[in-house]
């Protein structure tokens, strides 16, 4: 017999809540036990259900931004108190540093609401077996998230799109894919480039890379 995996949505609209429900009952190893309208009441019942030796769920989808305790908050202290859990972020919000704060506050996965139900599914049996899924939009904002944050650690006068430049040639990317990666043109890159090169004071790319490296910003 397949196991039934047990779910509980966090979301302050009634209508998500509700679409969610609705459609994941219609999966046979899904199956919905709780939800909440926001972080802190989802908290509270989750310690209700645990101290009531209730069913208690095994993941919980959650929405990002809601009232009185938004999803990173609640995901970080939900995992503090229930290691165990796997949580998946569920929202409209691509941000960078948003997605790199859901995931370091223990998301398993960080899912857009525009997603197909067939997608978001499958995002969820893959949080059940602690198996992160994203897309590619949501992983490139992680990576920026990343790079944005090592390259901060250091006041060395550059600006953020410089040191997002700055980390990417360290990846050994060309003027051609920083551009498609960070939505700008080539020329915009060569400029960047060059002023890298002139406020860091070398002569070339290989410069600038080892100069990354120096700084411990990247492995």
């Amino acid at each position: 017999m397949a196991t039934v995996m047990k779910v509980m949505f966090v979301d302050d609209h009634d209508m998500v809540r509700l679409g969610l429900s609705t459609y994941l009952s219609l999966e046979q190893d899904i199956e919905v036990i709780a939800e909440a309208s926001n972080g802190r009441e989802a908290l509270d019942l989750l310690d209700e259900l645990e101290t009531g030796n209730l069913p208690f769920p095994d993941l919980i989808l959650m929405d990002l931004m809601m009232p009185v305790m938004d999803g990173i908050t609640s995901t970080r202290e939900a995992m503090l108190r229930y290691p165990d859990l796997k949580i998946i972020i569920l929202t409209s919000f691509l941000e960078d540093d948003k997605v790199m704060e859901g995931i370091q506050a223990g998301a398993v996965s960080y899912v857009l609401k525009s997603v197909s139900s067939e997608e978001l599914v499958y995002a969820i049996k893959g949080a059940f077996r602690g198996m992160p899924v994203m897309n590619t939009e949501v992983s490139q904002a992680l990576s920026r998230g990343i790079r944005q944050k090592s390259a901060a650690k250091d006041d060395d006068g550059l600006t953020v799109r410089e040191r997002e430049v700055l980390m990417l040639i360290a990846e050994g990317k060309s003027n051609k894919d920083i551009a498609e990666e960070l939505f700008i043109s080539i020329k915009t890159v060569k400029t960047h480039v060059s002023n890298l090169l002139m406020k860091l004071e070398v002569e070339d790319r290989t410069q600038l890379a080892i100069y990354v490296h120096r700084k411990g910003w990247v492995d």
